[in-house]
């Protein structure tokens, strides 16, 4: 059961709007979402996990600059506790709703912090739409592909088990060890399919517990795009749909892998030869003009999706990760129904798109902030959290 949206709206309009603060958990996009939030002239607040909160509480903390009236750093308090999930504690909820906090959530809060009490009992104002957090969860009931098949989106066909493959297909599970992170791996056929399952489950990578309801796709052949997209339901004069920019990732060990030449590939021993994909940086990129009516059109088929099944559908940032075939079609292979996991690349200079768009630098932390901060001057703060 999802917190009624009445009694969130009730604490949003309850703040000192003078001392609105956003806040997220300290990992994943803070940096984007404080340096957004500080360029539009709002107090930030992370909240992050001892022994992981140095980048914020020491290297990135917002200070006097050595000349008159200059600033240094983009969070104004970072609050340590310890571990992430002591956010959702009634004195942590407390402290939040006290200092006028609303909250931006990212990756990390939803795979810290236990998805059903982020659901019915986070009583903190969250901008954008708290009952659509679980569809990135696979397995989940209503999932992303639930949504993405509503809303007639490609995405990579299912394979129903390994003795049904006859193409390169990609198989998702998740990592038997990092268990945020992706146990993924290819095969073309049902040998290699057990070949590569055997040898990464006796390398301690993947557990055959996860492997039984790991999902089988398509591989799509083409290269892969993140596009960051943002939703106003404040809008009325222009689009309420805008990309901001699009984002590609560097996985390992998989881009060791491709750095290579194949005979060096081909010489690497078991615990080597089968790549990992475990996201550690992202990249900017940009799209073919004439790819940008058909990203705007899986954009807009989302939204009217997430509008009907999960009311009140989406709300600020998200990302449809995509990649596109040799007939330059996008499939949709995941779903951030927040703000996505590349978006850092963009702060402070902000996005291609969204500088475009709004003729200065527009970063996604920097297009929340700006959201955050029109709701709340012109009294409709209720309207962008949930």
């Amino acid at each position: 059961m999802v917190l009624d949206r009445a009694r969130v709206a009730a604490v949003a309009e309850s703040y000192d709007r003078r001392k609105l603060a956003v806040a997220c958990v300290g990992s994943h996009s803070a940096l984007d979402i404080c340096d957004g939030a500080a360029e539009e002239g709002l107090r930030t607040l992370v909240v992050a996990q001892a022994g992981r909160e140095r980048t914020f509480a020491r290297y990135f903390r917002a200070a006097e600059g050595v000349g008159p009236g200059e600033r240094r750093g983009v969070v104004d308090d970072c609050w340590v506790l310890p571990k992430y999930a002591d956010i959702l504690l009634p004195e942590s909820q407390a402290r939040l709703r006290a200092a006028s906090a609303v909250f931006v959530p990212n990756r990390s809060f939803t795979s810290y912090a236990p998805l059903a009490a982020i659901e019915d009992a986070f009583e903190v104002p969250i901008f954008g739409s708290r009952a659509m957090l679980g569809v990135e969860e696979r397995g989940h009931a209503r999932d992303y592909y639930h949504l993405l098949e509503r809303a007639g989106i490609p995405f990579p066909e299912r394979v129903e088990g390994p003795e049904a493959i006859d193409k390169l297909v990609i198989v998702k599970l998740a990592h038997a060890k990092k268990r945020l992170e992706r146990g993924f791996f290819t095969a073309a056929s049902p040998k290699e399919f057990h070949e590569k399952a055997g040898s990464l489950m006796r390398e301690g990578v993947i557990e055959k517990a996860d492997l039984k309801d790991a999902r089988i796709e398509r591989y799509v052949v083409g290269p892969v795009f993140n596009l960051d997209m943002f939703y106003s339901p404040l809008e009325t004069r222009s689009s309420a749909l805008e990309l901001l920019g699009v984002d590609w990732r560097f996985e390992s060990s998989l881009d060791g892998h491709v750095r290579l030449p194949a005979a060096q590939q081909l010489s690497l021993g078991p615990s080597q030869a089968v790549p990992e994909y475990t996201v550690v940086g992202h990249n900017s990129a940009t799209l073919r003009e004439s790819l940008l009516e058909k990203a705007f059109e899986i954009g807009e088929k989302f939204v009217a999706a997430a509008r009907q099944h999960y009311p009140p559908g989406i709300i600020g940032p998200f990302c449809l990760q995509t990649c596109v075939d040799k007939d330059l079609n996008f499939f949709v292979y995941d779903v951030a129904p927040r703000v996505g996991g590349g978006t850092n690349i963009h702060m402070s200079l902000g996005h291609p798109y969204g500088n475009a768009l709004w003729r200065r630098p527009m970063s996604t932390g920097r297009r929340v902030a700006l959201e955050v901060r029109r709701a709340a001057e012109e009294g409709k703060l209720a309207l962008v959290v949930t």
